[in-house]
């Protein structure tokens, strides 16, 4: 089935638009019930106005509220990226360390966070077990479990290391793209034939094959011959 996703994702990677770890550290905060797609909508004019750690540690938080409010629970994010800042200017020198021992110790950044800086900015190996990621684990009986520490664990145990962080975006992208949570395109995907969840959704290809979004829809399609 990872043969499958990369053949089908090639090119599979984090939606997040970012240039430092610093910066996906931020935008991976803010995605957090929320969109990638309103997350990349903010974080220019924010990543404009807040260019180091030291910024965040002394944002106004009127300001900083304000920048972020489109993605949602405004407040929140912004005690977590205020204190981020902080953490990161008293203990790290202003900058993001690279383990997930010192990541998770900061606010706002929880294992799965972690796992996305890990893997995106500093290139280590990590499993992200967003929703998609949780809904195809259990669709493809890959596992049973609901706790995403041992969905990730799970995971990782069927996979190379060196492979987890494409094979969360794989998964991510098939979610998003193919397997959605309400009406997955079964009929129209590249795992049918492996799927034991098979059926959930349209199983004819010409009904499954409205239901493939994003811009690999026509590549997706056509491995399918559709």
């Amino acid at each position: 089935m990872n043969r499958a996703l990369a053949q089908a994702f090639p090119d599979a990677h984090c939606e997040l638009d970012f240039t430092t770890p610093l910066e996906l550290t931020v935008a991976t905060i803010l995605s957090a019930q929320s969109t990638d797609k309103r997350v990349n909508l903010t974080t220019p004019a924010l990543f404009k106005r807040y260019r180091s750690a030291l910024d965040y540690a002394q944002a106004d938080r009127d300001e900083l509220e304000n920048l972020i409010r489109p993605t949602g629970f405004f407040r929140n994010k912004a005690s977590s990226l205020i204190g981020l800042g902080q953490a990161l200017v008293e203990r790290f020198d202003g900058e993001v360390p690279s383990t997930m021992a010192e990541l998770v110790t900061l606010p706002g950044v929880g294992r799965k966070t972690a796992n996305v800086i890990l893997g995106n900015a500093f290139g280590i190996p990590g499993i992200t077990v967003d929703t998609h990621f949780s809904r195809l684990m259990h669709r493809w009986r890959w596992t049973i479990e609901k706790d995403p520490v041992k969905i990730e664990h799970a995971a990782g145990e069927l996979i190379e290391r060196r492979e987890w962080t494409m094979l969360s975006h794989r998964v991510i992208f098939h979610g998003r793209r193919v397997c959605h949570a309400r009406k997955p395109a079964c009929g129209a995907c590249i795992l049918a034939k492996d799927c034991p969840s098979f059926g959930l959704g349209p199983t004819e290809p010409l009904l499954a094959a409205p239901l493939v979004q994003g811009p690999e829809a026509e590549h997706l399609l056509a491995l399918v011959g559709l």
